[in-house]
This record gives structure tokens, sequence and C-alpha cells, in this order.
């Protein structure tokens, strides 16, 4: 299917590596012109040769931390008029609340819930006046399905779940969609580092206690970045105009629930 982006311009929050590069991958891939940002220069680079050299691509690197007002305006100055946004962010570590603090939830706050909507503040009217744009927010599978030792991220991506809500509709109008995607457990760094946590919590060997956790999962494994890049891909397409204001879970049947 051709998604019908090739020659848009895609922003991709946080993308050197897993999801967000997963993303920008196949954004690539469909045609569009890819902008990708990080903190670390020498990853980024790398990634960018990565992606470029795979899907043949214009894919350009911004050294730049999207939580910071200092880095959205350098990807907006880079990328000034993005057809396609992916708002991503790494997540905030796991814990238990008790050892959080004021620091610790601001901080999870502005990374997971408050550099999105300033990114969707700054992108959204300039959409609605080319009438296209595709917003895509990386948020989790804990939106719906609460991890305990993730309460930071339940609450921060909770958060930013709430806000989009109430603006996704309208714009959908000028044929700009604003969506929310969930991933369950794919195999990132992040997503290997969660899990072997809760190896060490529950005292067992980390190969036995991963099977036991996916068997969680209907799939009975984790998920590969590829498949959650193709989904995000789908929904930045012209084909996805009317979906808008939904959360796209995408987590092998791990939720359990009907809606």
């Amino acid at each position: 299917m051709d998604l019908g982006i090739a020659g848009t311009n895609a922003l991709v929050c946080a993308s050197s590596k897993g999801l967000g590069k997963a993303c920008a991958k196949t954004l690539a891939a469909e045609g569009a012109n890819v902008w990708i940002c990080a903190r670390h220069a020498d990853e980024l680079e790398r990634a960018a040769a990565e992606i470029g050299e795979a899907c043949g691509g214009t894919v350009s690197a911004v050294v730049a931390d999207v939580t910071t007002d200092e880095g959205r305006e350098a990807l907006l100055a880079a990328c000034p008029a993005p057809d396609i946004l992916v708002n991503n962010a790494g997540g905030p570590p796991p814990g238990d609340f008790r050892d959080w603090r004021q620091q610790e939830w601001f901080d999870a706050v502005n990374a997971n819930m408050y550099s999105s909507i300033d990114m969707i503040r700054r992108c959204l009217d300039g959409m609605i006046e080319r009438r296209f744009g595709r917003i895509v927010n990386i948020t989790s599978v804990a939106v719906k399905l609460p991890v305990k030792p993730l309460g930071l991220s339940n609450g921060a991506r909770a958060g930013l779940t709430g806000f989009i809500s109430g603006i996704a509709r309208e714009p959908a109008q000028y044929n700009v969609t604003i969506n929310n995607l969930l991933p369950g457990y794919v195999a990132t760094d992040r997503m290997w580092s969660v899990v072997d946590a809760g190896a060490r919590a529950a005292g067992q060997e980390p190969e036995s206690f991963r099977e036991s956790f996916f068997n969680a999962v209907g799939a009975k494994r984790p998920g590969e970045p590829a498949e959650f890049g193709a989904v995000c891909a789908f929904l930045c397409s012209r084909h996805a105009a009317y979906i808008t204001a939904q959360n796209i879970l995408m987590d092998g049947g791990l939720y359990p629930g009907t809606f």
C-alpha cells in the first residue's frame, strides 16, 4: 500500500534508538523527508546514517533535547513546517512512589506530558493552514494497564492522554489528526531494562523470568520495533484521515479489556 506521504516533512522526536528510530526508519522508507533528534551527537549520526542507508530517504540529524525549550526551538528551526510530528521522549525510571519527591514528578510530567503538548502547540496551526497534518504521540499501554513500578510514567502519560482527548477532534475538519500510539512490550533497550528489573525484584534468573513474563502477552513474545514503526507510519498516512483522538494499542494482546 502506498501511504501517500512521499515528500512530506516528518519530525520524529527522541529517535536515535528504540521506538522513535523505528518510526523514523519506516517513514523514511515511505519517502518522507525525516528529521531525527537526540541529545548525543555520535549516536544520532549513526542512526541517521543507518536509516539513510537502509531506506534511501533524506534523513537529517538535529542534536536536541526535546524536553527543553531550547531543544524544541532547535528542532523547529531545522524543520519549521512539519507535516508529520511523532512525539516521543524517554520514560522515567521505575521505582516506588514513596521515594519520589516533587522534582521526580516535575521531570516526568515535563518529559512525558508537557514536551509533547508544547510541540503540538508549535506545529498544529501550521498544519491546519496547509490542510494536512499527522500527529502521533508515543505513550504506553500503561495508560490503560498501569504498571506498578512505572508510576511516574503512568501518571504523566495519562495526563497527556486526557489533554489530547480535549483538542484532537476539531483539527480533523482540516485533515489534521492527532492520535496516541500505545506500545506494550516492544523489544527495545528500555523494555529489556524494565523486564530485567522485574526479574531482580522477583529474585529470578532473567531467562526464566522473561519466559513467564511474556506468557501474559497474547502473542507470547515481545513486539518488534519494525512492527511498531509500521503502525505509526499508517497513522501518519493519507489513508488514516478518518482516525483521530484515538488510543491505538500495539501490545500483542496484553491488555485484557474490551475497550
